[in-house]
């Protein structure tokens, strides 16, 4: 399964689960939002052991290193032997800082609740009967 040159750079960001399809990766690759040692990559770029990628995955900018190279994707127990995390800690604690909003904060600007929203807010509050 490992080949000594290097896979394509949208199949092995596939294989390590770093997109959850090959398609998604492809879609980074071309949106620029993949690059390989610092610069930007098409799908069919080669990856090889030590390269290093900064990837934009969801709310998060991963820094990873190829440790080695597959074509087939692995179980989530398996990638670490396969790259190397080398992105901030900074970086997962803005992620995690974004999922957790306060209840009953509305966005500025949203105007004033709805209705609906209104019997949702005092059903939380318990002050709907």
């Amino acid at each position: 399964m490992e080949a000594t040159s290097g896979v394509r750079a949208d199949r092995w960001l596939w294989a390590v689960r770093l997109y959850k399809t090959r398609s998604l990766a492809g879609a980074a690759c071309e949106a620029g939002h993949v690059e390989i040692n610092g610069l930007p990559c098409k799908p069919a770029r080669t990856v090889r052991i030590g390269d290093v990628l900064n990837v934009f995955a969801g709310e998060i900018h991963r820094t990873v290193k190829a440790v080695g190279v597959l074509e087939n994707r692995v179980g989530a127990k398996l990638v670490a032997h396969y790259l190397e995390d080398l992105t901030p800690a900074a970086e997962y604690e803005k992620a995690r800082a974004k999922q957790f909003t306060p209840a009953g904060i509305r966005p500025k600007g949203a105007g004033r609740p709805t209705k609906k929203e209104r019997r949702t807010l005092g059903s939380f509050f318990g002050t709907e009967e």
